[in-house]
């Protein structure tokens, strides 16, 4: 029996530009199957937000990608037991939502945080 190690990052992916690519491609490195969560459009509230079901859609289409779904409104952790992941990958200015923290520790999930990619910000490239 193969176990696939799964690993967890998310985000709000209005726009996906390098940076995103860039911490796709470094959570991939850290597992065998990559989920990716898309922030539900109650927590995605900037003026340029698309909404979560053209979101995840667009993230689909990459192959770097396993699986996309869209995060709970409420209930950071409805995901992570649903999906199991050995690893959560937090970009450069992530943090665990809640108090979370401690808890995905002591049930052994790994945190590894990505390190900043140049300077990219959807925000910066929706106001050019």
């Amino acid at each position: 029996m193969v176990i696939m190690k799964t690993v967890l990052t998310g985000g709000k992916f209005n726009m996906v530009h390098p940076g995103h690519i860039y911490l796709l491609k470094f959570a991939r490195r850290h597992g065998d199957r990559l989920v990716v969560v898309i922030a539900h459009d109650s927590r995605n509230t900037k003026n340029y937000a698309q909404e979560a079901r053209h979101r995840k859609a667009v993230l689909e289409q990459l192959r770097i990608v396993d699986k996309v779904v869209i995060g709970h409104g409420s209930d950071f952790m409805k995901v992570v037991r649903r999906e199991k992941p050995s690893v959560i990958v937090l970009g450069y200015d992530q943090n665990v939502p809640g108090n979370y923290e401690n808890e995905l520790k002591e049930i052994g999930i790994k945190i590894v945080r990505c390190r900043r990619f140049g300077n990219y910000k959807t925000g910066n490239a929706k106001s050019e």
